[in-house]
């Protein structure tokens, strides 16, 4: 080839042509293959360390897919704990069904004893009460010294009341009333005491006439009812017939009626209101048990002359009392009364009844005479002020009280000291009120009667005097009862008292004392008082080796032996029928804790999990697993050796804590593998990401621009098209010398 003669043109055209095909071939070997380095020549650095990327990202790809195992391996763990949970539920839900179930013992162990009259409220039993005695302020009667004690004999009413009024004209005690100026008329009225008198004109009515219990006053036009109320009929009514008929409503005067006819007469120890006919003055008189209270209108009662107002208004008239020697020197209101524990004496204005077959509740004295007491068989009595002394208020109190019984027979009735009771009495001016034996002491009044009888305090502003009766309590008072520590409890020291000073009075007191023991206490209507052990601690013997609280203190003599508890057979049955049930159940979970492994690995079977995260083995993360059969939950068969952890509330209540501490073992256990996947699967984000970053780091060294590329291999082609033209041209002229040849 070396002969070969070519032009130098050719010889150029020919070079660039070559150096245009090898350009094209590198060209078309990028394209081809996507790479501008292809092998160590192309680019020696970028080769070996595109290699260096790739080799890495692949061995952190292998990693990643020991990582997926091991995610994979948590995740069955994890299901595996989610299942051991809903079988450990399952186990809770038949020992609860177990504490739902009857109670495993027909009878428990207890000891019990009987104590007379023992209730809730107060167990030391029946409490006797004796009569005490509560005294009042002195009382003193109405001596114009003021410093005289008032005694049995001192009365209840006062000195009547005197007043004279102005000469009523010409007036007489024949005068009618028609004739007098400004007299009443027909429909008037007056109040007497609170009582009515009614003026009617024309003439009395015939006995006959009247209305049943009214009668006509003999000789007279005075119509009275028997209460004080009165009609008087201004026909012929005289000046005399009002004064009857203002004595009748003041209790000066008392009318005895039957058939229509009223008999008037002065009440005892009364006088009556008068006229005088010589000055023609009338004088009116209050009663001894009562001030005098006359209210009407005007003109009438200046028309007798017992008041200087006049005219069709109302004036009132008042004759007061006045205290005398004889009586208290507080004189009782009429109508005042006293409640003595519920019962009620009321003071009345009137003078005593006699005791007949209609009025047998009169009470009569030791003498077989009557007093100025009427009662109604129930505790409730009148004390007659007119005549009554301070011995019949304290028989009247004495009879509410109980101190003193009354009996009442056909036509009396008579007081005898309640056994055990003491009469009430005054010494000295005061006044010793018992309280009798069946209630405490309570008296309230109205009126003034409290304070006239000195049972309102010193200040006399009580509204109430009260007493207790003195008391002994039952059989169980100031005895002690001990017990020793039952099943772990607190031991029991008590001693039965008032409730104070630590003393316990009260089944609620009681029960407070033996609940820390594992104990209770229940009292029937008998007075059984029974001691037993709780519910959660059925099976337990009261005073045994294994059980403990032995009972002591000087209470125990009275309480029968504890007997061990007596099993009722069907809840016992039913018990162990559960028994067999939650065995099943851990069968269950050691099962489901030996199937929860992925590729040979169990994390609830103690096994351990490693994992290598980076390609030299510096990074590592080991799981240890842990066992979580029955045993490794701390659970055990129930029912062996003969057994039965059913057999009362306190055993389950251990199996369930048992329970509950296993499923607390299965949550935790299930945040730290939740935690640990957390961190597996980070790591396994962060291996792919870091293969990305390899792997695009290798191309950016080795990929080829094949856009740049593709335009080198059009523009190669067009050169070598353009080469090519110009070796033509180049040989053109060895093509002229060729012609010539030929």
């Amino acid at each position: 080839m070396s002969s070969i003669t070519l032009s130098s043109a050719t010889r150029q055209n020919l070079l660039v042509a070559q150096d245009t095909a090898s350009l094209l071939s590198t060209t078309q070997n990028r394209l081809a293959t996507g790479k501008k380095v292809n092998t160590a020549l192309d680019s020696p650095s970028s080769f070996f360390t595109a290699q260096g990327l790739d080799n890495r990202a692949g061995d952190l790809s292998n990693i990643l897919d020991s990582i997926s195992n091991g995610v994979q391996v948590i995740q069955a763990a994890n299901t595996g704990i989610t299942s051991l949970q809903k079988l450990v539920d399952n186990a809770k839900s038949v020992a609860n069904q177990a504490l739902q179930a009857t109670i495993g013992y027909s009878t428990k162990s207890n000891v019990s004893t009987t104590i007379t009259g023992a209730t809730a409220a107060d167990l030391r039993g029946t409490t006797s009460y004796a009569n005490a005695q509560a005294s009042s302020n002195v009382l003193f009667s109405g001596n114009a010294a003021g410093a005289t004690a008032a005694t049995n004999a001192t009365k209840l009413g006062g000195t009547q009341g005197t007043l004279a009024g102005t000469a009523a004209g010409t007036a007489t005690a024949t005068t009618t009333l028609s004739s007098l100026t400004n007299g009443p008329a027909a429909g008037d009225t007056l109040t007497v005491n609170g009582r009515s008198i009614t003026f009617r004109s024309g003439a009395a009515p015939a006995a006959a006439d009247v209305p049943a219990g009214s009668g006509v006053t003999t000789g007279g036009q005075v119509v009275t009812d028997g209460s004080g109320n009165s009609t008087v009929y201004l026909g012929s009514g005289t000046i005399t017939d009002l004064l009857s008929a203002i004595d009748l409503a003041s209790g000066v005067r008392k009318a005895a009626i039957s058939a229509g006819a009223a008999t008037v007469t002065a009440s005892s120890t009364q006088t009556i209101s008068s006229i005088n006919d010589t000055s023609h003055i009338v004088t009116l008189k209050s009663s001894v048990g009562a001030d005098l209270n006359i209210s009407g209108k005007a003109d009438i009662l200046a028309s007798i002359g017992i008041t200087s107002a006049t005219g069709g208004g109302t004036a009132s008239v008042n004759v007061a009392r006045t205290a005398g020697s004889a009586g208290l020197g507080t004189l009782i209101a009429d109508g005042s009364t006293l409640t003595v524990n519920g019962k009620t004496i009321t003071f009345k204005d009137a003078e005593a009844p006699a005791s007949s077959s209609t009025r047998p509740g009169v009470v009569q004295n030791s003498s077989n005479a009557d007093t100025p007491v009427e009662t109604d068989g129930s505790g409730n009595s009148i004390v007659y002020l007119q005549t009554a002394t301070l011995t019949d208020v304290l028989n009247a109190v004495d009879i509410a009280t109980g101190a003193q019984k009354a009996t009442t027979g056909s036509a009396k009735t008579t007081l005898a000291t309640t056994a055990g009771a003491t009469n009430s009495s005054i010494a000295g001016g005061i006044l010793k009120i018992s309280t009798g034996t069946t209630a405490d002491l309570n008296i309230t009044g109205t009126g003034n009667a409290l304070s006239a009888l000195g049972l309102a305090g010193n200040a006399g502003t009580d509204t109430s005097f009260t007493a207790s009766r003195s008391s002994t309590p039952g059989g169980l008072s100031g005895k002690t009862l001990t017990f020793g520590s039952l099943n772990n409890g607190t031991a029991v020291n008590v001693t039965f008292g008032d409730g104070t000073n630590g003393t316990v009075k009260t089944l609620d007191g009681l029960n407070a004392k033996l609940a820390l023991n594992n104990m209770q206490a229940a009292l029937d209507a008998s007075g059984k008082l029974t001691i037993s052990t709780t519910n959660d601690y059925a099976s337990s013997t009261i005073g045994s080796t294994a059980d403990g609280g032995t009972i002591g203190g000087t209470a125990s003599a009275l309480f029968s032996t504890a007997q061990a508890p007596v099993e009722d057979v069907n809840s016992q049955n039913t018990r162990k029928s559960l028994l067999s049930q939650f065995n099943q159940i851990l069968d269950n979970i050691k099962t489901t804790a030996q199937d929860a492994s992925f590729n040979g690995v169990n994390l609830l079977n103690g096994d351990t999990l490693k994992l290598t995260f980076n390609e030299k083995g510096s990074s590592t993360m080991n799981l240890i697993g842990v066992t979580f059969d029955p045993s490794g939950l701390g659970l055990t068969k129930l029912g062996q050796n003969g057994l039965n952890e059913f057999e009362d509330i306190s055993s389950t209540n251990k199996v369930i804590s048992s329970l509950t501490q296993a499923s607390t073992a299965l949550r935790q256990q299930a945040s730290t593998f939740g935690s640990n996947l957390s961190v597996v699967q980070n790591r396994q984000d962060f291996n792919k990401q870091i293969i990305n970053v390899l792997q695009t780091g290798s191309s950016k060294l080795t990929d080829a621009d094949l856009n740049e590329e593709a335009a080198n291999s059009q523009a190669l082609s067009t050169r070598q098209s353009l080469t090519v033209s110009a070796l033509s041209l180049a040989n053109q002229a060895q093509q002229s010398v060729l012609q010539l040849l030929r």
